[in-house]
């Protein structure tokens, strides 16, 4: 049985931050650019074998996009180029994300459908694809209740960590890590990709050609169906990505020999989109997804303890839920009270992205160190919402609504008066023995 392999790459820089490293450290800035330009040039010639799934996160694509950024970086990488190179269907399929890379289930739930929206805008317009069928969730974070935001923005799969997987419908262990699934709630449902921990783990850190065609035959040996062994790390961060030197990194060193070895039939491993092998094989039983996070090296994701252990960072969430629940209040008062005020409607605008900017993942993963970043966009989304309010002036006072007559109290139905019984009949008397008669005599009745 022929396996499978789903390779997956994420690839997020938190806004402003390659500008920033190539002003106070221009080499790692290099490092990160070289690394995504590795990518689409390790493929020239592979375009028969070689299948990527890319996540990029909007600011990512947001910087590359930029002309006075790529003006900037001309000399390093041709970020136009780039872009261009990344359209290339044979060997990428893009999976959608969140615009600022939050992990979405520990925002407020009313900011999360413009994180997916704002970034379908920018990947519609520099990928030039109709649809995007996956989704990779930013950090890998996922929750059930997120399966209907993701159905209502498109996505027919969603990636999500083999930790967090538990079978609904009975299935073997090979069966719940290598094979499509559907996972439901309420109404909607959505087909389920596993990453392989294990093998990501690996990959990330690098690993040799004859170590993981062993491994991946060992896993699916006893697969009675074709496996889907699916790996997913970040792309361009880490030495084993990042590093420039020929036959040392993860491209020229793992996947370039990998594909040698396939292109001669010497391993059972085939590289695949997800799409095309849900297209033939599709997805079978039903699983549950717990809530969590991928593994972030001494942190195994569960709980989203990363983001969340220290008290500095639960209060930066909690922030996050303070200032997303007035700028949504003032967002619907204008709507109805100033619906053509268009100057108010970028002012809402520039409060709204700076609380998006303030829920990146990155801002809460240093444990304390990058708190302070969110605060700063909440502190001037907060004071452009004080703004508002004065703009608008004090918020219409409610009509008290009358409190109803209340309702006597019920009075107990008065007892039926008891029927009278019926007099008894009289019993019937005794009807008297007629007198003798003598023969002949005539009976005279009594006056």
């Amino acid at each position: 049985m022929i396996a499978q392999h789903a390779l997956v790459l994420n690839l997020h820089q938190p806004s402003g931050n390659l500008d920033d490293l190539l002003t106070h450290n221009e080499w790692e800035a290099k490092e990160i650019l070289y690394a995504l330009d590795r990518i689409p040039r390790s493929l020239w010639g592979y375009e028969d074998l070689a299948r990527v799934h890319l996540s990029l996160s909007g600011t990512l694509l947001e910087a590359l996009s930029n002309p006075d950024f790529q003006r900037r970086v001309y000399g390093i990488v041709d970020c136009g180029t780039l872009l261009w190179r990344l359209q290339n269907h044979d060997l990428f399929e893009i999976v959608g994300t969140g615009y600022y890379h939050p992990v979405l289930p520990l925002i407020p739930e009313a900011d999360r459908p413009e994180h997916l929206h704002r970034w379908l805008g920018i990947a519609h317009h520099l990928f030039w694809r109709p649809r995007f069928d996956g989704f990779w969730p930013p950090e890998m974070g996922f929750a059930m209740e997120l399966i209907p935001l993701l159905r209502a923005h498109g996505y027919r799969y969603v990636l999500v960590d083999s930790e967090h997987v538990e079978a609904v419908t009975p299935m073997s262990w090979q069966e719940l890590r290598y094979r499509p699934h559907i996972a439901r709630y309420g109404k909607d449902e959505i087909i389920v990709v596993v990453r392989d921990r294990d093998l990501s783990n690996a990959q990330e850190s690098g690993m040799e050609v004859d170590w993981f065609q062993s491994e991946v035959a060992e896993r699916t040996r006893w697969c009675d169906f074709p496996p889907l062994v699916t790996t997913c790390t970040d792309g361009e961060n880490g030495g084993w990505f990042r590093n420039t030197t020929e036959g040392a990194n993860f491209w020229t060193a793992f996947y370039h020999p990998l594909l040698e070895r396939i292109r001669a039939g010497k391993v059972g491993i085939s590289p695949t989109f997800i799409s095309d092998y849900l297209k033939v094989h599709g997805a079978q039983g039903e699983v549950r997804v717990n809530a969590g996070a991928w593994n972030t090296g001494w942190h195994d994701g569960r709980g989203f303890g990363q983001w969340t252990g220290s008290q500095a960072q639960k209060d930066g969430l909690a922030a996050l839920a303070e200032v997303s629940a007035a700028l949504h209040a003032l967002q619907r008062r204008a709507a109805t009270e100033r619906p053509d005020d268009g100057e108010l409607a970028a002012t809402l605008e520039s409060a709204l992205w700076r609380l998006l900017r303030a829920e990146t993942s990155c801002n809460f993963y240093w444990g304390e160190d990058w708190v302070p970043r969110s605060t700063a966009d909440l502190n001037v989304s907060r004071e452009v919402l004080a703004q508002i309010e004065a703009r608008l002036g004090p918020a219409p006072e409610l009509e008290p609504i009358p409190e109803p007559e209340p309702e006597p109290a019920p009075q107990p139905e008065p007892e039926p008066e008891p029927e009278p019984e019926p007099e008894p009949e009289p019993e019937p008397q005794p009807e008297p023995e007629p007198k003798p008669t003598l023969p002949g005599s005539i009976e005279v009745p009594t006056p």
